[in-house]
């Protein structure tokens, strides 16, 4: 696209390696493509957790598409890497906690995944149907960050701003790609009203502009009335209900890096939860529970190996008479490993099956290539010993209700939870410690995806959190509870059931492969010679 206003000095063909020199009346070309590209970073931004301003995720898709459309790939490089930063930079600043160049540093790095995309929508901006393969390059941006490097980091996915809005239907049908894609096409849907206003405005030889505007707009509102028609139609119906409990036991320093040091008073404070929860069903003040949920870390001493940890626990498992989902650290013989884990604790048999994290924080969880880093950053030794990942589902029964588990930063993954619904999970639980991160975001983010997981396999969600955000979550996205944080909290709840599967649970990672294919397969058309899409001497890029 060449901006409105702009001409070609001689007539060489855009793309050609001596760029033609411009000109250009008003705002000049690269300070308000500069300023689209930062805009297009900062709407992404505010529609995520904690601001929560989900408009903003189309209107972020639509700016970026404007900054880059009709520039060379050279050029949209550095777009990207604008919108990029202004929206990774702020988003994950709760990492600081872990050191400013820890921050920086993973910001950095989720920032370059946005270059390879810009250059990539620049190029198929040529193509007839761009706004279906622009679309598509934001899932396979997606797809690629949430896998590379050290197992990826997906925070910030288009789809995490919409946990209860028209697009969140969408995740039933194709898992958090597909509203990742429909977040984007109404975002090209809006640049390309844009663009037809535009052209009439300035009085381009276009037949009628009506035409393409008005179809423009009915894009948008068809991809905006399917999002919100869809989970009626592909919600499992509920199988009945099951009354769960969780208890978020609060830990000391919340906020600091140091929380895990008190060890046994974390546990303590958690134990203390359960019999609190025992003493107000003994009074009558809640209903009594079929299973109680509890945070990640609930003990990080291993009660398999020291007697103490393990008669706190039982003691509180006979007390509320009904099985415990706790949060155990269990380490290997000589300490150097630990599996974080999620046990069925049982008041008369006590620990049973469990569920190991899959997906570990890495610098957090565990060092990857610690021998190198190590030197280099001395605080990492702060992570003793490193965490390794499990490999089976967590569909883990309590009670008779089976119960589909994704500890913490698992529940970013489509992975996890698809799998131990899959395997039989009828109600989801999110055990969770965010305890470095109160009050800075990071729950309330997390806490959407939790949401829009529950949509996307038609189930309810409970997240136990050690020291907040601990919540109910309905099968459509809505919060029924919600606990302060950094305070103690006990709460009680009758969820529904259910035994189907969506489509997205069924279907896999097959959409997310598709559309990743669809939008590199159009950057190949973009770049064989003699292309259709190619500009023509003298041409402008922006044609619809």
């Amino acid at each position: 696209m060449v901006a409105e206003g702009t001409q070609y000095a001689d007539n060489r063909i855009p793309g050609e390696h001596t760029p033609p020199r411009r000109v250009r009346r008003g705002v000049p070309d690269a300070l308000w493509r500069a300023l689209a590209a930062l805009g297009a970073g900062l709407a992404q931004l505010l529609a995520l957790e904690p601001y929560g301003l989900w408009p903003l995720a189309p209107v972020g898709a639509a700016l970026l598409l404007l900054a880059v459309r009709g520039v060379r790939p050279r050029r949209a490089a550095w777009l990207g890497l604008l919108a990029g930063a202004a929206l990774m930079v702020p988003l994950i600043r709760w990492q600081e906690v872990f050191g400013v160049d820890v921050w920086l540093l993973i910001a950095a790095a989720e920032t370059v995944y946005y270059v390879p995309m810009a250059m990539g929508i620049a190029l198929v901006c040529r193509l007839p149907g761009w706004v279906v393969w622009t679309s598509a390059l934001w899932v396979a941006q997606e797809f690629v960050r949430a896998r590379f490097p050290l197992g990826g980091f997906p925070w910030g996915k288009l789809a995490f701003s919409q946990p209860e809005t028209p697009f969140t239907g969408y995740a039933a049908l194709g898992s958090s790609a597909l509203v990742s894609f429909a977040v984007a096409l109404a975002g090209a849907c809006l640049a390309a009203a844009v663009l037809t206003v535009a052209r009439a405005r300035r009085g381009a030889p276009v037949p009628s502009p009506a035409r393409p505007l008005a179809g423009a707009v009915a894009g948008l509102l068809a991809v905006v009335t399917l999002g919100w028609a869809l989970p009626p139609l592909l919600t499992p119906e509920p199988t009945g209900t099951v009354t769960v409990a969780l208890v978020q036991g609060d830990v000391p320093a919340a906020g600091e890096m140091n929380i895990l040091g008190e060890r046994m008073e974390v546990l303590r404070n958690h134990v203390n939860g359960v019999h609190e929860l025992a003493r107000q069903v003994r009074a009558g003040e809640v209903d009594q529970p079929d299973l109680v949920l509890l945070p990640e870390n609930a003990s990080d001493i291993d009660a398999y190996a020291d007697p103490q940890a393990a008669a706190l626990i039982q003691r509180a498992a006979e007390d509320i008479g009904v099985p415990l989902l706790f949060g155990v650290t269990k380490y290997s013989q000589d300490g150097s490993e630990r599996e974080i884990r999620s046990v069925v604790w049982d008041p008369v048999e006590g620990p049973g099956d469990h569920y190991t994290k899959r997906y570990l924080v890495p610098f957090g969880e565990y060092v990857p290539f610690r021998d190198l880093v190590s030197g280099l950053v001395a605080r990492l030794d702060q992570v003793g010993s490193d965490a390794v990942p499990g490999t089976e589902p967590g569909a883990l029964d309590l009670g008779g209700t089976t119960v589909a588990t994704a500890i913490c930063f698992d529940i970013a993954f489509d992975t996890p939870v698809r799998e131990s619904v899959a395997a039989g999970g009828q109600i989801i639980a999110v055990p969770t410690n965010n305890a470095n991160y109160n009050f800075t975001g990071q729950s309330d983010q997390q806490l959407a995806i939790t949401r829009l997981r529950a949509v996307e396999h038609g189930r309810s969600a409970i997240v136990a959190s050690t020291s907040g955000i601990s919540a109910v979550v309905t099968s459509s996205g809505a919060v029924t509870y919600r606990s302060p944080e950094a305070e103690p909290a006990v709460h009680v709840a009758e969820v529904t059931r259910a035994d189907g599967l969506t489509p997205a649970t069924r279907l896999g990672p097959l959409p997310e492969i598709a559309l990743t294919l669809l939008g590199a397969g159009a950057v190949v058309v973009a770049l064989l010679p003699g292309r259709r899409g190619a500009p023509r001497r003298g041409a402008e890029l922006d044609q619809g």
